[in-house]
């Protein structure tokens, strides 16, 4: 374990110049005396390293020194091939560049290993949008990720949901994220004295073009952080409501019909129902629902297997749309059927 991270912390010094102590250690999820007596360790070994005193100091190898550990274990080299999303890549405009890099990588491996990684590429793809669904169209891609990578303001017109007309915004992008098959940018607004940072569907992003104007990077971002905590943030928020309903035992089973988040909640609010002959088996929860309106159709899916109990409002909802459908069908029932013309 200290050989790993003794070789670690070498390379991450060697990767990024400069790091503090108290940013290795949280790396490392240890102490920064750790850090230091580690450091200690290096320098006993050979390895020139030095700190830098003062309060932007840390630890920094001498110019020039590049380590000579660059063998590669077989697992690692399978993992770097299936770590290339070549589909994520194209779109970024980067499908050439990763060819290129992917050929290098298995050039320089040894005969050994090279079968490993040829199958690994060629038994695994990642096929990130949902079924029954294309990706998002990702005409301002490309200009949102030099923008990104070159770490300038972004001048662009974006549409929010519902919105008729898209609106001019000067960003700061922070990152790129690809999730469920569509790109989302997380940017800092221009307009906010660069304190709000928030998420843009690169969908909806018109005309960007990249400023001439270097954006600061904020020191204490992090990307990976800032978007668990706002996709949490976001599916607790969209589902405002709740409703108490009866399941049947394949009512709970139909209950992934209504998504991951509805079936997490109702796991942990699930008792045994103690209520009318001839229903073994049924259970009592509280369902997460976005609003009255998308209840009802929610609910509506799961068909006889759901009884609705309350809010009163939900189930009034629920016995109006129903007595329309069995009217609209009775009607339709008493109807003559309608003849077809024979196809031509």
């Amino acid at each position: 374990m200290l050989a790993s991270r003794l070789l670690s912390i070498l390379m991450l010094l060697q990767a990024r110049g400069h790091m503090s102590a108290a940013t290795l250690a949280r790396e490392f999820e240890v102490s920064v005396r750790t850090i230091h007596r580690d450091i200690d360790q290096l320098s006993a070994a050979g390895v020139p390293v030095y700190a830098e005193r003062g309060r932007s100091g840390g630890f920094r190898l001498l110019d020039g020194y590049r380590t000579q550990l660059t063998g590669l274990t077989a697992p690692e080299a399978e993992s770097l091939f299936l770590t290339g999303l070549p589909g994520p890549a194209a779109q970024l405009g980067l499908a050439d560049v990763l060819a290129a890099a992917r050929l290098k990588l298995l050039a320089a491996l040894p005969a050994r290993v090279q079968p490993g990684v040829e199958r690994i590429a060629s038994r695994f793809h990642l096929d990130p949008a949902g079924w029954f669904q294309g990706s998002d169209p990702f005409p301002s891609l490309q200009p949102v990720a030099r923008a990104t990578w070159s770490g300038h303001y972004l001048e662009l017109r974006y549409r929010r949901a519902g919105e008729a007309e898209a609106r001019p915004r000067k960003l700061g992008p922070l990152g790129l994220v690809l999730k469920g098959g569509a790109w989302y940018l997380v940017a800092q607004a221009g307009n906010a004295g660069g304190k709000s940072i928030r998420t843009y569907r690169v969908a909806n992003i018109h005309d960007p073009r990249i400023s001439s104007e270097a954006f600061a990077w904020p020191m204490d971002f992090d990307l990976a952080a800032y978007w668990d905590k706002a996709s949490r943030d976001y599916e607790a928020g969209v589902y405002r409501a709740h409703a108490d309903v009866r399941l049947s035992p394949r009512g709970v089973a139909l209950l992934e019909l209504l998504g991951p988040y509805v079936m997490a909640a109702a796991r942990r609010s699930t008792t045994p129902d103690q209520g009318k002959q001839g229903r073994e088996g049924w259970v009592r929860c509280r369902l997460p629902i976005e609003s009255i309106g998308h209840g009802v159709g929610e609910l509506l899916r799961l068909g006889q297997e759901v009884e609705v109990l309350g809010p009163p409002t939900l189930r009034d909802e629920i016995a109006r749309t129903l007595a329309t459908l069995a009217r609209r069908y009775r009607a339709r029932a008493a109807r003559p059927p309608a003849q077809c013309s024979p196809l031509k």
